[in-house]
């Protein structure tokens, strides 16, 4: 790390709450539930509220909660201006959304765009019109190449992307087969989405996480992907062809005037942050342009491994190209898509084992350090602040995810991060359901999850939850840490060293020997409570700097 850089300055409007803000995912279905049913509702994550306050968060983003069959558990929408029966009523949504302002929380809530669900009304029409109907064009319905599919597209979920129906057409679903892709060239797609931003918005949301946000237009003619894999177990997430079309701008535009509307007229900010899965940054950035998405999640952060080098790299390239195109960048460590980081910095995985979680333990402290110090926002994932570890032992007949199913089991899923979470060690399911509940969760929590219960937390002065309390209370106090001022320090291989606004500094060892502190102060903040002179091994501080340094 020997070349010193700068982060280029913001350009374009004031920046507004969103561009330092620290946004708690909320995966409702798993949070916290209120009448027993061992489901996760919104009147549960109402009850939670001050929970979230007390840990410092700015704001939380709801996963879909919308009627829907739930085969991929809500991102198959039955109905867009609705909430499914296990999670309240809209009346259940405004009181969560007045309690939630009334402790200066924003609420930001799941939109999915690209596709909705075999259950949606105009699918449902689709089927019943038939062949060369005006219904039928609202999806991707296409004749097949005798009895194969219309072309080669994988779907992300494994196996093809191409569904038969019984008078012979084949739909499009770049996901589950319960999740037919919309056809966004259909006028009637983009009038009815902008209907969907208005209604949210009307209902008080301060904001859209925007679903498969580089998806949504496809190429014209739906063209054969020439490097197509033909795995059948094999997703395929770089079609040039299904993703990252030309036209998808055009969308971005069209909702960021809705959403500017909105701001304008009633002088609260709302914001669009995209999930793009593009993997070069440049691209990334032009989906955060001053007229189109506000943010995109920065998965770069959450795929590097704990490496130094590795990490100086992405950090860099966050934020020379993401906040010098006119945004700040969203940082992520941890998702409802992901094995969580403590499982990841373990060497563990699903199916393989847990791997070494104190050592993942220590690199998920260091790494919470290091994310929460860089310019921009953070998107934090629920039970990341409990130390929780993948839950990778799952009895197979329990698990849900359609990407498990689709493959046959090669592919575990993504249930083990979804377990709900744990609120007391001493209840028969950790306080996630009310007292004289069925005494069961949709999916089992494991006996060690008490180790991680919000109560113990709280008991325990050096726990996950008191490191993410104070370094948000930090963020919040120091001034250093809300501007967009950042510089790299020069360090020793294995160390990364950075300062903020000339008063903070934020210094990381990934490698597996103490090394010096490269940075002279007093502690602020400490991963591992032996750190000062020396940096233990996979340990990260926050020190206050001298005026002048």
């Amino acid at each position: 790390m020997a070349a010193e850089t700068s982060c280029p300055p913001l350009r374009g409007s004031t920046p507004g709450w969103w561009r330092n803000a620290v946004i708690y995912q909320v995966y409702v279905r798993s949070f916290a539930d209120s009448d027993g049913d061992g489901i996760g509702d919104l009147d549960g994550v109402r009850a939670r509220l001050p929970y979230l306050r007390s840990l410092g968060v700015d704001g939380l983003w709801l996963n879909p909660f919308y009627p829907s069959p739930l085969r991929d558990h809500g991102y198959d929408v039955s109905d867009y201006r609705g909430v499914h029966p296990d999670y309240g009523t809209l009346d259940s949504f405004d009181r969560l959304v007045r309690d939630a302002h009334r402790l200066d929380l924003k609420v930001i809530v799941d939109v999915v765009p690209n596709h909705c669900s075999i259950e949606h009304r105009w699918f449902l029409a689709a089927l019943a019109a038939g062949p060369g109907s005006p219904e039928r064009d609202r999806f991707h319905f296409a004749d097949g190449q005798g009895d194969e599919p219309p072309n080669n597209w994988r779907s992300i979920f494994g196996g093809s992307a191409w569904q038969r129906v019984p008078d012979g057409q084949w739909y499009l679903h770049t996901f589950a087969a319960e999740q037919p892709d919309f056809n966004w060239r259909h006028p009637d797609v983009e009038a009815a989405f902008e209907e969907v931003l208005r209604f949210w918005f009307d209902r008080g949301a301060d904001g859209l996480r925007v679903d498969v946000a580089h998806g949504l237009h496809k190429a014209e003619g739906l063209p054969d992907h020439e490097l197509a894999g033909h795995d059948e177990l094999t997703g395929d997430p770089i079609n040039p062809h299904a993703w990252n079309q030309p036209e998808v701008h055009d969308v971005w535009r069209s909702w960021r005037a809705v959403a500017e509307e909105y701001t304008q007229r009633t002088g609260r900010e709302r914001v669009l942050v995209g999930e793009v899965g593009l993997l070069d940054t440049e691209q990334l950035a032009e989906y955060q342009r001053p007229d189109e998405l506000h943010q995109t999640f920065f998965f770069e952060f959450l795929r590097a491994g704990w490496d130094a080098a590795e990490l100086y790299d992405v950090i860099d390239r966050g934020l020379e190209t993401i906040a010098g195109s006119g945004s700040s960048v969203a940082w992520v460590l941890n998702n409802h898509d992901m094995p969580r980081s403590l499982t990841r910095y373990a060497g563990g995985a699903p199916g393989a084992g847990p791997g070494d979680l104190d050592l993942g333990l220590a690199r998920a402290r260091a790494a919470a350090l290091l994310m929460l110090a860089l310019p921009g926002s953070s998107y934090l994932y629920q039970g990341e602040e409990l130390g929780l570890p993948e839950v990778t032992d799952l009895p197979e007949h329990l698990l849900t995810d359609p990407m498990f199913h689709r493959t046959g089991g090669v592919r575990r899923g993504r249930d083990g991060c979804r377990v709900p979470l744990p609120w007391t060690a001493e209840h028969d399911v950790f306080g996630f359901s009310p007292d004289g509940s069925a005494g069961t969760t949709w999916l089992p929590q494991p006996d060690w999850f008490a180790e991680h219960a919000v109560d113990r937390m709280l008991d325990r002065g050096d726990s996950m939850l008191h490191l993410y309390r104070e370094a948000l209370a930090l963020r919040h106090r120091l001034p250093a840490l809300g501007s967009e001022d950042f510089r790299w320090l020069p360090t020793e291989p294995g160390v990364l060293a950075f300062t903020r606004g000339g008063g903070f500094a934020c210094a990381v060892n990934c490698s597996p020997k103490p090394v010096c502190n490269p940075v002279d102060g007093p502690l602020l903040l400490a991963s591992n409570l032996e750190a000062g002179e020396k940096l233990p091994p996979n340990s990260a501080v926050w020190t206050l700097l001298p005026d002048g340094a």
